[in-house]
């Protein structure tokens, strides 16, 4: 898995790029060589933000965490990441080595999570609207994300609140 960090506000330190790769590398064990580990450092105000994105055959895993230092956010994030990757791991299994989950997991103690499951279904019709709009409209309605129909692309696109407040605008593209 090849490992990538990058920073934001701040200058990591060849000790603290040696823990991050060091203690990432541990999750090679779920992942080929063509995985790509993405590091993000962020520093914002007094808080360090770690946020941790792995690619692999078309999917991505993610997790984020803020706190103190990076090296207190590194120990927290790898619990996340390996909470997600059992957690989904009967989808995903086909996409990871082969030998991934004999071992005992690394950073998560493994606790029993109930199934998820689809329980509602909603039907809407996606209208045309800018972006400044549709964040107007995600204000309005008081939900976390708003999906519409951007006027100038007549592509879908989604607005939805960010843990620190701002909103963020997702925009998807095909594989």
């Amino acid at each position: 898995m090849r490992i990538e960090i990058s920073e934001k506000n701040c200058k990591a330190g060849e000790k603290l790029i040696g823990v991050v790769e060091k203690k990432v590398s541990k999750l090679d064990k779920y992942f080929d060589e063509d995985a790509v580990c993405s590091v993000y450092l962020k520093q914002e105000d007094k808080l360090s933000k770690t946020e941790l994105t792995i690619y692999y055959k078309g999917n991505m895993v993610r997790a984020e965490v803020c706190g103190d230092n990076f090296y207190d956010n590194i120990d927290a994030v790898l619990p996340k990441i390996e909470k997600q990757i059992y957690k989904h791991k009967s989808k995903i299994e086909s996409k990871l080595k082969k030998d991934a989950f004999l071992e005992k997991q690394l950073f998560f103690r493994e606790e029993v999570l109930p199934e998820s499951k689809l329980v509602k279904t909603k039907t809407f019709t996606l209208t045309p609207m800018t972006t400044e709009e549709a964040v107007e409209q995600l204000d309005l309605l008081g939900h976390s994300f708003y999906v519409f129909q951007d006027v100038q692309t007549d592509e879908v696109r989604v607005v939805y609140l960010r843990e620190n407040g701002d909103v963020g605008l997702l925009i998807p593209k095909k594989a």
